[in-house]
């Protein structure tokens, strides 16, 4: 079964090669060979590392707290947090140091993985989000090396994909110490799978439990982004082709209303902000990019967020917000963040992929569905409108996203069973 798999990888990489060629010509996006392929200069740790793995952006924002918790845990741990993309590798530089130094994961081929681990040196590995590499925990399960699946989640998508080789998934599985899930429907589902159910624990959401905004952050977003104190703002977060078409039309709308009305635009792939900046320019609308902030802004310019790891925080400055790859049937993200920060949201129908985030506020009142450009218009005239509405729906999805919190202790503690019982506290 593990030949089969690292073939298939090899005939993947093969393939996927000249297209990541092509992007480090065209966009500059490094390859990071010699990493990926074990290779890189780092310094072997003088003792074994807490090792944490985060495939990208998403992932490192919502390891940020455990890693806190980690960090006050086990304050003479070392920790490591690994990333597939720049995009990631860059939040965690950014953010993590010195809580965290910063590898990239290795390619999952046999001699590669364990040159990995030979260089880092893991007291244990946390993956997020139920990144399963099947060499990877092969390896570590041979060193005695103790792993954990948190934040766990299986969207419908990979539940069926992994249903079809169930027998080799069983295998897989059987490698992962304990498994920390989001939800009871994903416990069902990697129990299903063949994890051992008593291994099987749900811990809730990590995304549910942010760090705090320091003092004073939306006057200085106001500041950098030159917007006025109270400028009515409205975010569009995290939006993919075919969004901002209708984040855009509904923004022309809502500015009959309120012409002062400023809109950031945030596109999900920051690769993609030449393509949405083509996209105003066609719809004869002004744009900036942040990263020219705080430089003179044209009046009424949108603003194209170009950089990466201050999404999260700019919804603190937002009246109301916009999650995206809920419109096109790409299952959503994230709407969790602006939530807790009292917005209230909106997103599209399609969102099985925080299916139970969605609920809690669609349930609460905190968040609404919008099916199109002009519902998603509609509903941003009406809060925009309506203060007091605003503030019942955002304390209303703030409470019952509180009421979700836990998380981050839950996953300490069974890092605290499984994985690292007798670390330095």
């Amino acid at each position: 079964m593990y030949g089969l798999y690292t073939a298939a990888l090899a005939t993947a990489v093969t393939f996927y090669f000249p297209v990541a060629l092509a992007r480090r010509v065209t966009d500059g996006v490094p390859l990071n060979i010699r990493e990926r392929l074990g290779l890189g200069a780092h310094e072997r740790p003088p003792v074994p590392v807490g090792w944490v793995h985060a495939v990208s952006v998403g992932e490192s924002i919502a390891a940020a707290p455990l890693l806190e918790g980690l960090r006050r845990a086990y304050p003479a741990l070392p920790l490591v947090v690994s990333t597939v993309t720049e995009t990631g590798a860059r939040l965690v530089r950014e953010r993590f140091t010195p809580l965290a130094s910063h590898r990239y994961f290795p390619l999952d081929f046999p001699r590669v993985v364990q040159r990995a681990i030979d260089s880092i040196v893991p007291a244990f590995f946390v993956c997020m989000e139920t990144e399963l590499w099947p060499n990877t925990l092969r390896a570590l399960a041979a060193r005695g090396v103790p792993t954990m699946i948190a934040n766990g989640r299986l969207s419908d998508r990979s539940f069926r994909r992994y249903r079809l080789v169930r027998g080799a998934m069983k295998r897989v599985l059987g490698d992962v110490t304990v498994f920390g899930m989001q939800s009871a429907e994903d416990a069902r589902r990697v129990i299903a799978l063949g994890a051992a159910p008593e291994r099987v624990v749900v811990t809730g959401n990590l995304k549910s439990e942010p760090l705090p905004d320091p003092a004073g952050a939306a006057d200085l977003w106001h500041r950098l982004l030159g917007l006025a104190a109270n400028q009515p703002v409205w975010i569009a977060g995290s939006t993919h082709r075919g969004e901002e078409e209708a984040v855009l039309e509904a923004h022309t709308r809502a500015l009959l209303d309120r012409p002062n009305l400023a809109l950031v635009l945030a596109p999900r792939h920051p690769e993609r902000v030449g393509e949405v900046l083509g996209v105003l320019k066609s719809r004869g609308l002004a744009a900036v990019r942040r990263s020219d902030l705080p430089a003179r802004r044209t009046p009424g310019a949108v603003i194209v967020l170009d950089t990466v790891g201050e999404l999260a925080q700019l919804y603190g400055i937002a009246d109301v917000v916009f999650v995206g790859g809920s419109l096109t049937p790409l299952g959503g993200h994230n709407m969790l963040e602006p939530a807790l920060r009292g917005k209230p949201v909106l997103f599209g129908p399609h969102t099985h992929n925080f299916r139970e985030a969605a609920g809690v506020l669609v349930d609460s009142g905190g968040g609404r569905v919008v099916r199109d450009a002009n519902e998603l218009g509609g509903e941003l005239r009406r809060l925009l409108a309506d203060a007091d509405l605003r503030a019942r729906l955002g304390e209303a999805g703030r409470d019952a996203v509180a009421a979700q919190h836990g998380a981050v202790r839950a996953t300490l503690d069974l890092i605290a069973q499984y994985l690292h019982p007798k670390g330095d506290r």
